[in-house]
């Protein structure tokens, strides 16, 4: 059997109810693939401590692309940093000085990025940043507004993860729901856009589900099952 690296969205992906909550099902799902010998790899807009924690307990593969691909977390105390930190905060400055209601989320600590909620217009605030001539980019993962440094994203981040772990793009498997999945599709072989996605998302998909979040992800490996049985 060949291995495959399945890279999974989180928020959305395997979670339910809009709250958070891990789809059991699903999760219990991609430790089974982990158990046959394949990587799944979280790549979220969390912190990448929280994706590598429910590696851990979720038995999958020990290794998180966090923070929309600016940080990738091997182990409790290692992690290589891509997007800046302080970039970032001097855009949310910018950014806040110059429009109402810029609110951070509270989330738990990043190390290479903002997260605002999304109570402001996107379009201005990307204005803004080019205005400045500011070396960050803004995203919505429909969870909230990220604000990483210019070049980062999901795609970018899992790159780097496959060049430390010899994994070539014919066996990567991308699933996920937002925008900044995009990125992530771009390095992966096979994609999934699961049936939450906007059409937008859905376009730059090979594979479209037409179940939710997790039910999606179930549905996306029933689909994938044969395929994965002829390599």
């Amino acid at each position: 059997m060949r291995k495959c690296t399945f890279a999974v969205d989180i928020d959305g992906t395997i979670t339910e109810n809009g709250g958070g909550q891990i789809h059991l099902n699903a999760l219990d799902a991609l430790r089974r693939l982990t158990d046959m010998g394949h990587n799944v790899i979280f790549v979220t807009g969390r912190s990448s401590v929280e994706g590598f924690m429910l590696s851990v307990f979720g038995g999958t593969t020990k290794i998180t692309v966090g923070e929309n691909g600016g940080c990738i977390t091997l182990g409790s105390n290692e992690h290589v940093l891509l997007g800046n930190l302080e970039e970032c905060k001097t855009a949310c400055n910018a950014i806040q000085e110059s429009l109402d209601n810029v609110i951070e989320k509270s989330v738990f600590p990043r190390m290479t990025e903002v997260v605002l909620e999304r109570t402001f217009d996107l379009n201005d605030a990307r204005k803004i940043l080019f205005e400045n001539n500011l070396n960050a980019e803004l995203s919505d993962s429909q969870y909230a507004y990220h604000l990483n440094s210019s070049g980062i994203n999901k795609g970018v981040g899992f790159k780097e993860a496959m060049k430390r772990f010899s994994i070539i793009s014919d066996d990567v498997i991308a699933i996920g729901d937002s925008a900044t999945d995009v990125s992530l599709f771009k390095m992966a072989k096979t994609s999934v856009a699961l049936g939450n996605a906007a059409d937008d998302v859905k376009s730059e998909a090979d594979i479209v589900v037409s179940a939710k979040a997790g039910d999606g992800v179930l549905e996306a490996l029933d689909k994938l099952a044969p395929r994965l049985s002829q390599i």
